[in-house]
């Protein structure tokens, strides 16, 4: 628990005061957005075949923390110093730095208390590493889906019928 507790406060800290590019508006998406997903995904993974848990085999309280405040500002993070207006090459070599730090600190958490809290079933980094970018991708597709509504709304203002 200890290690979590430590990663939430670093990387909530590291993503507000870095962020640059994000308006309010975009965090609460992608906050919601992240949480929604994750918990999908978990449902499945985690709770109905048991690949991996977090803490216990259980549904537990202790995974809403990593669920509410550890990977929303992480994508935060991810979306705030991405290389958009950049080659395909750059683009993909950011997905690559990211890729390694995600495997890096999913090996960080495999490890026992109190620094650990994830566990694995039949899930191993194999897996990360094939799901992590497609995540990724999602999240940048609905960032820009969330700028292109944003533009839109801006475009037209509200006009009494």
């Amino acid at each position: 628990m200890g290690g979590l507790i430590i990663s939430i406060i670093l990387f909530n800290i590291i993503a507000f005061k870095t962020n640059n590019r994000l308006t309010k508006n975009q965090i609460l998406h992608i906050w919601i957005f992240t949480v929604a997903l994750q918990t999908v995904f978990d449902t499945y993974i985690d709770l109905k075949y048991s690949g991996y848990y977090y803490f216990t085999k259980e549904v537990d309280w202790e995974s809403l923390l990593n669920l509410i405040f550890l990977v929303p500002p992480v994508n935060m993070m991810f979306l705030n110093w991405y290389p958009f207006n950049t080659s395909l090459f750059q683009q993909v070599r950011y997905f690559l730095y990211w890729e390694i730090s995600f495997l890096i600190y999913e090996s960080i958490t495999l490890l026992p208390e109190p620094f650990g809290y994830f566990h694995y079933g039949w899930w191993n980094l194999g897996y990360s590493a094939l799901i992590n970018p497609l995540i990724l991708l999602v999240l940048v597709a609905y960032y820009r889906l969330v700028r292109k509504f944003e533009e839109n709304t801006n475009e037209c203002s509200f006009q009494k019928r």
